[in-house]
């Protein structure tokens, strides 16, 4: 039974780590996407079919900004974490901001960050997510 409840415990620290990576991911993102001419309108919106990383605006665009921030290449780079399912859900986030914004032009855009080597290393893909 310890190992069990120990298996649990390294379970939920390991959620709480993956948190604040994320955590810190979102925060580089945003700051790269200010310092690129970005507006960020606003961050971590809930629906109930998923979540807003960061909603931004460019040159009239609303852009929708999925981050995916990695320590290592254990699971490939974090662009390549955005796969199917993923991106099923941020084309039905992108028809509930086109329902906020109408006449806007909607775009979803990627950002990796890799933590691996101190220096963040960031992956911007404009436009990564079509439909």
């Amino acid at each position: 039974m310890t190992n069990l409840r120990q298996a649990s415990i390294i379970r939920v620290m390991d959620k709480t780590k993956n948190k604040k990576t994320g955590n810190r991911g979102e925060d580089i993102a945003a700051r790269y996407l200010e310092q690129k001419g970005y507006k960020i309108i606003d961050r971590n919106i809930s629906f109930p079919f998923g979540e807003i990383d960061i909603l931004a605006e460019q040159r009239r665009t609303i852009v929708i900004v999925e981050v995916k921030t990695v320590r290592g290449a254990g699971f490939g780079t974090a662009v390549d974490l955005v796969r199917f399912a993923k991106q099923n859900k941020l084309r039905n986030l992108g028809r509930a901001v086109a329902q906020k914004y109408p006449g806007s032009a909607i775009r979803i855009d990627v950002i990796g960050v890799d933590l691996t080597n101190g220096e963040p290393e960031i992956e911007h893909i404009e436009n990564a997510v079509e439909g």
